[in-house]
């Protein structure tokens, strides 16, 4: 059965930082590239940052470009997103999303996580 497992999440005041981890089991981890999506209060979902298999290529949306980074330790079945400067636009629910492929492919998920909550507030 596959599983993803995000954890990380939590309260924190804006300019401050986070590490989300996703732990993936049930699959050959490092035969797909994963990825991060994230819904804010009332909003629809919003891709974040993809990485490839092997961590060769990554990619990330362009509003998010410069604070956030996306890693992946191939050896511990584990996704990580480093996310830096916290701004109050950043509370959602992060959710890891499992590739059909060994490359990126925006919406192509076939897996998900329950998500972790991220609040930025003071």
């Amino acid at each position: 059965e596959v599983q993803l497992v995000e954890s990380g999440g939590g309260l924190v005041q804006p300019g401050g930082s986070l590490k989300l981890s996703c732990a993936a089991s049930g699959f050959t981890f490092d035969a797909y590239a994963i990825s991060w999506v994230r819904q804010a209060p009332g909003k629809g979902l919003e891709w974040v940052s993809g990485i490839s298999w092997n961590a060769g290529s990554t990619y990330y949306a362009e509003s998010m470009r410069g604070r956030f980074t996306i890693s992946r330790d191939n050896a511990k079945n584990t996704l990580y997103l480093q996310i830096d400067n916290l701004k109050s636009e950043d509370t959602a629910v992060y959710y890891c999303a499992k590739d059909q492929t060994r490359s990126v492919v925006w919406g192509g998920y076939d897996f998900w996580g329950q998500g972790t909550q991220v609040t930025v507030s003071s």
